[in-house]
């Protein structure tokens, strides 16, 4: 039995994330199901670096899985891409060590949000339409989460999840003409909490809360704050990095 490394992009717009359901309308379901016909059509389980949410982009999410096969590996990837529905693709795969881990063995996750201050139905699927655009506002406080906090206060609350402290190391906002993109590295991420931070962000810049209140859910984290959540289809996941 070998192991695989495998990186997905997706389009999440149709699918109620990348974690298995019920439904089967997950990114994972779909590429276990295209990769059971490698194994006589018995169901291979995958297993994810990051459970992206419904609706959620990636362009780098990794999993691996245990699979006893000859093939080499380009002819596993074409294998699964020919039956995996045109939002997935599977862009590579490698053969790793027995006790690789695509989630815990994962040194840090980038994740992109992309936002539109013109609308445009072209971006409907992938960019937040914002009305108000002010760069230098969001310069100001991007800085803020830099390095080690808790990010209690920017996370959907969950009681199993006991440690709510996240490194960051790259929090940057730029603007490409009318677009606009949020970029974000750290350690690990807590549920929803891209998402909050974005909102969260643009209500300071649209005047909502201020600079202070941001900094002080910061300092003095709180659950269930209730903050403006960035809505799922601005999100991409990037890039996982290993050693």
């Amino acid at each position: 039995m070998k192991r695989y490394k495998a990186t997905v992009s997706y389009d999440g717009t149709n699918f109620n994330g990348f974690q298995s359901q019920k439904n089967k309308n997950s990114i994972q379901d779909q590429i276990e199901q295209s990769l059971s016909f490698l194994n006589n059509n018995n169901l291979i389980r995958i297993v994810g670096a990051s459970r992206t949410d419904a609706g959620v982009h990636a362009n780098g999410q990794v999993f691996h899985f245990d699979l006893d096969t000859s093939l080499n590996n380009e002819t596993i990837a074409k294998s699964i891409n020919f039956r995996l529905p045109k939002e997935i693709f599977i862009k590579n795969i490698a053969e790793v060590e027995s006790d690789f881990h695509s989630r815990f063995d994962a040194r840090f996750k980038r994740y992109k949000y992309s936002c539109i201050n013109i609308y445009s139905p072209l971006f409907r699927n992938t960019h937040y339409f914002i009305k108000n655009l002010n760069l230098e506002k969001l310069e100001e406080v991007q800085n803020l989460i830099l390095g080690e906090h808790d990010f209690l206060s920017f996370s959907k609350f969950n009681e199993d999840v006991l440690n709510t402290k996240c490194t960051i190391s790259k929090s940057s906002w730029y603007l490409e003409e009318e677009r606009l993109y949020y970029i974000i590295e750290g350690n690990r991420f807590l549920h929803h909490m891209v998402r909050y931070l974005v909102g969260t962000m643009i209500s300071v810049m649209n005047n909502k809360i201020t600079i202070q209140n941001f900094n002080d859910l910061l300092s003095k984290p709180l659950k269930n704050t209730n903050l403006f959540k960035a809505p799922a289809h601005g999100l991409n996941l990037e890039e996982i990095y290993y050693e």
